[in-house]
Formats: C-alpha cells, structure tokens, sequence
C-alpha cells in the first residue's frame, strides 16, 4: 500500500516528488530516531539537501534556485514530513519566508540575500510570532521606528525557526498605530542576525519536532537601514496573508505525510500483534479503525492537492488554504491517535516511531495560524 502514491500528483511534479523520497529515504528516515532524541539542528542533512537540488529551490531559476512551484512544495513536504516532521521542518525553513522577498524586494535585496539563499550559501527564516501574539497578525507588538535613514526595532519573537541558525530574516514589525485601519499598521524588514541589538537563543526541549530548531529573538535598539524594508510602509500585513495561503498548502502537506507515516505503522504493527489467539487485523474494531484512517487520510489529500491548484491560481486562495491545511493536519492528529490506542501499552516506550509521529502531530495544528483560526477564515471567506 502505497499512500503517497502519484496518481493525484500533477505529472509536473512527480519527478521532484520522486527525488524527494529518495532523499527521505537516504538522509532522513535513517536518522529520524537518533536526531529526534539528540534535538539537534540537522545541519549536515540541510547540507545534502542543498546538494540534492531539493533545499531553497523555491526561488527562482534567475536568482540561482530551481523556481518550484506550490505543488512541488507539497509533494516534496509529503515525502519528508512521513520520514521525519522535525528534520522536514528544518528542511523546508532553510528558505522560509524567502519568497516575500523575490516577490516584493528590490534587485538590490535580492541579490544580497535571495540569492546566496538559493545558492546554499545563507540560510534565512521568517519572523512574525511574539511569545504573547500568534495568530493574530494584526496584533504583534515588535516596533520599526524610522529615525532618519534606519530603522530602529524593539520588542521580540517567539517560535522563530532558523533564528539562531540564519543569517538573515524577513522580520514583521509595527510601523504604525492606526486604530481605524488594524491590517495597515506592519512592515516587513531584512534583518541581518548579526546587527548589533539582535539576540536569539533556542527554545527549551520540545516534545516533538526535536530536530527543528525554534529560538526567541530579543530586538534591543536594534538598527537596520531603511533600504531593509520589504515593499512599503504598512503593506506588511497584506504581504504576510498572501505568502501564508501558500504556506497553508505546504503545512496540508506535512499533515499528510505524518498520517502516512501513523497508518503505516498501525498495519504494521496490527498484522504482527497477537491477541487473544489471532493478530489484531482480524478483529474488527481494528478492521473499522483502520479503514477511518484511510478514509480521513484519502479525503484530506484530495483537497489538499485541489486547494494547491487553486491557491496557485489565486482562486479564492485564502479559504482553499485554510481547508487544506486544516484537513491535513487534523487527519495527522486523528490517525496518530488511532495508532496509538492500536499500540496499547507499546506505543509509549521511547523509540517507537508511532510516538515520535503522534508527538509532531500536535504541531502543525497550531503553526501557520491555529485550526480554529482556519475555520474562521473558512466561514468567512466561503
């Protein structure tokens, strides 16, 4: 049973798709366990995936990547997230964010940051989070202060992949206190790691995702010229909405790989398991268990692959990306679960894959903006 199989896929991105999971193969499903348990940044295996042609490649091909589209992004976050959600994640941050900048920077921006990016020579990251603001956007706190040719930027961010590890980010900060226009008040700005007034530590041990890094970033006075800024003042909220619908997709997809990954160890492990004089297949509780699971799992990657297509098309992409990921994403929750009560007593000894997956499943839930958050802007937006 091949779950990620291709005949959903779109044919241009099967290739891609394919390498990916040879890539997942190879470098990740390997060394998913050990990795999880050392909660390290995978450096070496961003590096290799840098080599494979499969890391920042996004951007495009006139600034050095291989200019990927949405599907792309989500046959390959399908691919990675089965094999491991923290060293996927690490993954596809290497670039996160990147695409504000293609879209809206200068050629002068884009040559210092976006290219050396896709040339594997930066790594970048997108800060919006703050420890007491996520999903809302309009409400983050962090301030840009113009004082003559500089910006000056106080305040902090939470959740922050790469903050440690980049060179630079794409950093969401407000510029103005409007109270009659709330989505007009933020900018986006390049903000170099090493600007004196940047400080970025890791976030304590994580329960899952443990070889994705995350830090909390201190901005003290921190000054950056005001060539840094994104596009105009006050476009940043405008600018973040759009980049998140296509985030939204590829989030749907790293749902999807961790469903995978908990339904193929279920039938693994109910096939092998005996009880009660016969393996646990043959009961049907776990007969209807199992078929909910791929049942969850069949109909959240229709939509996600039908939202890809019409978020890339921009048809109504906000309330499509917020279906997908929604689906994706609850369908990982829902068959880790399952997995889980299939495991009894098994599924909580360390080193179990079903754990580690039930674990990463609580987080994808919550990043690019809360499910209940989602189910707002489908309503909205229907």
């Amino acid at each position: 049973m091949d779950l990620l199989d291709d005949s959903i896929v779109p044919e241009s991105a099967r290739d891609v798709k394919a390498d990916a999971r040879e890539f997942a193969r190879e470098h990740i499903q390997p060394n998913a366990e050990e990795r999880f348990a050392a909660a390290e940044y995978p450096a070496d295996i961003v590096a290799a995936g840098r080599d494979a042609g499969l890391v920042a490649q996004d951007i495009g091909e006139e600034y050095g990547g291989r200019g990927f589209g949405l599907v792309e992004m989500l046959a390959i976050a399908e691919e990675w997230f089965r094999a491991d959600a923290g060293i996927g994640l690490s993954l596809q941050l290497a670039s996160f964010g990147a695409e504000i900048l293609e879209k809206y920077g200068t050629e002068e921006q884009k040559e210092a940051y976006l290219r050396p990016v896709a040339e594997g020579e930066m790594v970048t990251g997108l800060a919006v989070s703050e420890p007491e603001t996520g999903s809302d956007l309009a409400g983050m706190q962090t301030r840009a202060d113009r004082d003559g040719d500089e910006y000056v930027l106080n305040g902090e961010k939470y959740w922050i992949g790469n903050g440690v590890e980049a060179d630079w980010l794409t950093l969401y900060a407000r510029t103005g206190d409007d109270e009659d226009n709330r989505y007009g008040n933020h900018s986006l700005f390049v903000v170099p790691t090493d600007a004196d007034g940047y400080h970025a530590e890791h976030i304590p041990e994580k329960m899952a995702m443990r070889a994705s890094k995350q830090a909390h970033i201190t901005l003290d006075d921190c000054r950056i010229p005001v060539e840094n800024r994104i596009s105009h003042e006050g476009t940043g909220f405008m600018m973040l909405a759009e980049f998140f619908n296509h985030g939204r997709v590829v989030v749907g997809g790293h749902g999807l790989g961790l469903a995978a990954a908990a339904i193929e160890e279920t039938v693994d492990f109910v096939d092998d398991r005996e009880a009660f004089g016969r393996t646990l297949e043959h009961f049907q509780a776990v007969q209807h268990g199992v078929a909910d699971q791929l049942i969850q799992f069949e109909s959240a990657r229709s939509l996600v692959y039908r939202a890809a297509e019409k978020v890339a098309n921009e048809r109504n992409a906000g309330y499509w990306a917020a279906l997908a990921k929604t689906a994706g994403t609850e369908a990982a929750v829902d068959c880790a679960e399952t997995g889980m009560q299939f495991h009894g007593g098994r599924s909580v000894l360390e080193g179990r894959r079903i754990g580690r997956v039930y674990r990463d499943a609580r987080v994808p839930v919550v990043y690019e903006g809360a499910n209940e958050v989602q189910r707002n802007l489908i309503y909205d937006q229907r």
